[in-house]
């Protein structure tokens, strides 16, 4: 217990732990001082033997008390105390939106075990590293939805992603949708970097808003888009029902890249072209390292002052030694 104690404990003046130097000095004075006074008075009665064999025994005592409180004085002296670190964090986060396709293509397994589950991964570990951003998530196929609104709260955001299957919308792949609720969920932010990272497999084909239309919206709102293209190049294999079951078949990979430029260039992000997992998470690691949040972490350090006990011990000792040596050990001369 005293060691966890003292674990806990600093010094505000150490140097005074050189007075200690001096007890081994003073131990030696009283030592080798022999300690030879004898009191005047010979008692003769024999029935005192025993209680002059006990005083002779212990009759050290009233010394070993005074070092024990010049010991607590020189501690007291050091400045025992605890150490308080509170950290506060100033600055602003990021405010973000990712935009995931949900189409039935995503179940395509050139990424594994498919572009879907893949997208989640990484963007799950995306939101993890950003613990000073709101982020928000919405998803779209031949309609969009707001998935998760912008949040501090990131384990709600993790399940709402969890949460994230094919067959949730209609399908089909309403890019404009997609990105236009997306910035309909951001554009009151009243941080200074809005972002959206909108990930598609496909070409737009649906939806009520025309990707070029959502595009203006984003600039006007001031809102970065980064966008990602996710698929090999060629065919990727992807599960189709048919009247024998679910079957395996190689489908064409069809990215608007075209679109996916323009829109990233015109709102000041960039276009990434994911074609495995890998790449899909060094995009992601990009973009984590262009919109980084500006945050100064602050440290406020309190002292509380544990000099007081030893104060009281050191007393203590030396009252208890006057005890003893004016009583027990006193020499009659």
């Amino acid at each position: 217990m005293l060691f966890n104690y003292f674990n806990d404990i600093t010094f505000g003046q150490p140097w005074f732990f050189v007075l200690f130097a001096l007890l081994p000095l003073l131990a030696a004075w009283y030592f080798f001082k022999g300690n030879t006074q004898q009191g005047a008075i010979i008692i003769s009665d024999a029935s005192a033997k025993g209680l002059s064999s006990w005083k002779n025994t212990f009759r050290h005592l009233p010394f070993v008390l005074r070092l024990l409180a010049l010991s607590c004085i020189i501690v007291a002296l050091a400045r025992p105390q605890t150490k308080n670190e509170l950290q506060q964090a100033e600055g602003e986060g990021v405010d973000i939106v990712l935009c995931l396709d949900v189409s039935g293509s995503m179940t395509a397994q050139d990424l594994l075990p498919n572009r879907l589950e893949a997208a989640k991964k990484v963007a799950a570990d995306f939101v993890t590293r950003r613990t000073n951003d709101r982020i928000g998530v919405v998803i779209f196929a031949g309609e969009s939805f707001t998935q998760c609104p912008i949040t501090i709260d990131h384990n709600v955001l993790l399940t709402a992603i969890e949460n994230i299957h094919n067959g949730l919308l209609e399908d089909g792949t309403a890019i404009g949708s997609g990105l236009g609720t997306s910035v309909d969920r951001i554009r009151n932010s009243k941080s200074k970097s809005k972002v959206i990272i909108l990930l598609t497999d496909g070409e737009n084909n649906g939806g009520l808003i025309d990707p070029k239309t959502a595009k203006e919206i984003a600039k006007a709102y001031s809102v970065k888009v980064y966008t990602i293209g996710v698929g090999t190049d060629g065919y990727a294999p992807q599960p189709q029902n048919t009247a024998l079951g679910v079957v395996m078949q190689n489908v064409k990979v069809t990215i608007d890249e075209k679109l996916m430029k323009e829109i990233a260039t015109e709102t000041g992000g960039k276009y990434f072209r994911a074609k495995d997992n890998d790449g899909l998470t060094k995009i992601y690691d990009e973009i984590d390292g262009l919109e980084k949040s500006k945050v100064e972490i602050s440290t406020l350090t309190r002292y509380t002052e544990k000099f007081f006990p030893f104060v009281m011990a050191a007393l203590a000792l030396i009252i208890l030694e006057l005890v003893f040596r004016f009583t027990v050990f006193r020499k009659f001369p």
